[in-house]
């Protein structure tokens, strides 16, 4: 088990992290969610041991992890690190860089490991490519392969996606995922992509300027949205007051993702003006007017610009 405990961490004057408390038990994924600057990368390097924690402790197993102030190789030996930039020797083939993170103690065994971490990030037909001649994409793959070649007990990913084609992307994080869940390895992932955090992750954190912002299950995070912060990382944001629909004056405003919101027949919903529609391939986003405030809702059709449409909450 992983226990994070930072109570602050700071570069010179600026305090990156604060009351930062979660756990993680062996074979759980968990995503760290948030914009660029939150923090994310930083906590990914303080769990692995690249930077020293100062006010506060990270244990796993109830061994105090002690960061590179008291190891002389930083990083811990069970824990495997990819980070934006990969760690990978770009005048070996990808077959040796795998090869060298194994012990070599079993040609054969070491032999099967590599095709199946080949496997695993789908470079098969690359094995005995030099890295210098492989896309971006491809040599982000080459990283991931190198890091589980020993079966680390916790894998932690910065970004890990980034580089990689869309239409190989969602292929490899089923594969790659799968394969973590099967080996019973840890998994924390610092990305920007909710759908990623929404469908593979057991536990959510959701960063805002450091700290903690909402924790929980994916179906937990997703349903207490209730900031434009928050909802902006799964959809386009309509900031409205609650007078929108129940026609009564009040300061207070509600924050709505497009799918909470539908056309209506009601005579008495409001109305908005529509400004453009965006296809989608199974429906539209469209972006509308009501009193200078955007609003956006889904719909399955086109809608022509400056047409009037009534809206209530689905």
């Amino acid at each position: 088990m992983l226990k994070v405990n930072i109570t602050s961490f700071s570069y010179a004057e600026a305090i990156i992290l604060k009351n930062l408390f979660f756990k993680l038990e062996k074979g759980e994924h968990l995503a760290i969610l948030g914009e660029s600057g939150c923090g994310k990368s930083t906590l990914l390097h303080l769990i692995y041991g690249l930077t020293h924690l100062e006010k506060g402790n990270i244990h796993w197993n109830e061994k105090q992890l002690l960061g590179p102030k008291h190891n002389l190789i930083p990083g811990e030996p069970f824990i495997k690190l990819v980070a934006q930039e990969f760690n990978i020797m770009p005048f070996t083939t990808v077959s040796e860089n795998i090869a060298s993170h194994l012990t070599k103690m079993n040609e054969a065994e070491d032999q099967q490991r590599i095709i199946d971490l080949l496997q695993v990030v789908d470079l098969k037909d690359f094995a005995n490519t030099l890295i210098k001649n492989l896309s971006g994409g491809q040599k982000q793959r080459v990283a991931l392969a190198k890091a589980l070649a020993n079966k680390p007990e916790l894998l932690l990913l910065d970004e890990p996606f980034s580089n990689i084609d869309s239409f190989r992307k969602n292929r490899l994080k089923r594969t790659l995922y799968s394969y973590l869940k099967e080996n019973n390895i840890a998994c924390i992932t610092a990305t920007h992509d909710s759908d990623e955090a929404l469908s593979y992750a057991d536990q959510i954190i959701l960063l805002k300027d450091g700290s903690i912002e909402v924790s929980g299950t994916p179906e937990f995070v997703y349903k207490s949205i209730n900031t434009p912060y928050q909802a902006g990382f799964f959809g386009e944001v309509s900031l409205l007051p609650s007078s929108f629909f129940s026609f009564k004056s009040s300061s207070e405003e509600i924050t709505l993702l497009p799918h909470q919101l539908k056309i209506s027949e009601a005579k008495d919903a409001p109305q908005v003006t529509v400004k453009n529609s965006y296809f989608r391939g199974k429906d539209y986003l469209i972006l509308a007017n009501w009193n200078n405030r955007e609003v956006y809702f889904e719909n399955s059709e086109k809608l022509i610009e400056g047409s009037m449409v009534k809206l209530e909450k689905k």
